[in-house]
């Protein structure tokens, strides 16, 4: 998620609250369920948090997925490693649960984090008041814990008001989903609705929790210089620098996405020559791209080559642009905005809370394969409230704990029950 973009979509959205219908009586059994799981909750958080899993952690992955494994089997699923688009391990964590009603649900979170190994060492796991610490104990360890002790409140009270239930947990959401992106868009045809468990923004930042209505797809700009070697010391005239070109591409297009609505670029890595005494024939930088507009990347693109053939500092140098999408646009569309109104009815019944409709982020989603198909309704950010997402001090607030839960386990109760009561199904 990007945090500033978050910050103004938030204070935003509170002139996009929609008064909801008058709040029906909260269900007193599982909101008291759902506050005497918060201990419970607050340990699986603990569990998770102390498992590293930086998305290029195969060990902290791997071990995190046994642990999902062995708690959807404890909870009735069936259980299976799905292979990504490559089979890098460790797959994608499937658990499946079959009832007896007529929706078909999917949820979705991921393990992954942006961490590499080690960070425990100097941002542990700790509380301080409200807050509990840690790194992606928000983004989205947080989610993967409402889900998986939303279903422990329905199991309890022998809830099977659905078809098929899937839970999905990738490994690869921190950096586009390669591996995962096709199986959940399968899962989004597959499914009528796909409930997808990122953080929502912390009180503190926003003033209350909310749902997402729209994030941005995400792609990858590569700006690739040709030039020519030589010795840096004895003949360099002879060379022609593909560092210094590309050098001077980065300064020239670096606001070019500012001239195309909908788009957002910012280079982010760069690279050029092997050794110290050599002029380097070649040089290529990375930029992290996001769009809110479909044709964005397209026009973004002509853009950039555009601005790239229009200006040469090194003479005889040969640069070239490409962009890549990764990640489809989430949109909540009229189904997704449905489901938003109802989390919006169902948080209402909690003493009249209310809950924000997030118009939008630059921030990316899996929520956006799950939508392309446009065959499922979606709706993003059912995880825990928090803050510091892929920087120091990520957390939680402790007192969206009951809130959330009671909100996907009564959301969950609501949807199978709308489905088994629609004479078309």
């Amino acid at each position: 998620m990007n945090a500033a973009t978050l910050v103004r979509t938030c204070l935003l959205a509170g002139l996009a609250i929609a008064f909801a219908p008058p709040a029906a009586a909260a269900d007193v059994a599982l909101l008291a369920a759902a506050r005497a799981q918060e201990p419970v909750v607050i340990q699986s958080l603990q569990d998770m948090v102390a498992i590293e899993s930086g998305s290029d952690d195969a060990e902290g992955l791997a071990a995190l997925a046994r642990y999902l494994e062995v708690r959807l089997q404890a909870l009735g699923a069936r259980t299976e490693r799905v292979p990504g688009a490559t089979g890098k391990p460790p797959g994608l964590v499937k658990g499946t649960f079959q009832g007896r009603g007529k929706a078909r649900i999917g949820l979705i979170a991921h393990m992954d984090t942006v961490y590499r190994r080690g960070i425990l060492q100097s941002e542990p796991y700790r509380r301080d008041g409200n807050r509990l610490y840690g790194p992606g104990i928000a983004d989205a360890k947080g989610g993967i814990a409402v889900i998986l002790h939303a279903l422990e409140l329905l199991k309890a009270r022998g809830w099977d008001d659905y078809a098929e239930l899937v839970v999905l947990f990738n490994a690869d959401e921190e950096v586009g989903s390669a591996e995962s992106g096709e199986i959940i868009a399968a899962l989004g045809e597959r499914a009528d609705v796909v409930l997808s468990f990122e953080p929502t923004a912390a009180k503190a930042v926003a003033g209350s929790e909310g749902v997402l209505l729209k994030a941005a797809g995400t792609a990858q700009a590569r700006l690739r210089v040709e030039g020519r070697a030589a010795h840096a010391g004895a003949a360099p005239e002879q060379g022609r620098n593909a560092l210094l070109e590309l050098s001077h591409q980065l300064v020239r297009t670096r606001d070019v996405a500012a001239t195309v609505p909908g788009a957002q670029m910012n280079w982010t890595t760069a690279s050029a020559g092997t050794v110290r005494n050599q002029i380097p024939d070649h040089a290529e930088a990375g930029a992290d791209v996001r769009f809110l507009q479909a044709d964005a990347p397209e026009r973004l693109l002509a853009a950039l080559q555009d601005t790239v053939s229009r200006g040469q500092l090194v003479p005889d140098t040969r640069s070239t642009v490409t962009l890549e999408v990764a990640r489809p646009m989430y949109v909540a569309g009229d189904k997704g905005m449905a489901l938003a109104r109802l989390a919006q009815s169902i948080y209402a019944e909690l003493d009249g809370r209310p809950l924000l409709l997030i118009p939008e982020t630059s921030g990316g989603t899996d929520a956006g394969f799950a939508g392309r198909p446009d065959h499922a309704a979606v709706l993003e950010s059912l995880g825990l409230a928090g803050w510091g997402y892929h920087a120091r001090d990520e957390y939680i607030e402790v007192d969206s704990i009951v809130p959330r839960l009671y909100l996907a386990a009564r959301m969950l109760v609501e949807l199978g029950r709308q489905a088994s009561q629609d004479p078309a199904r």
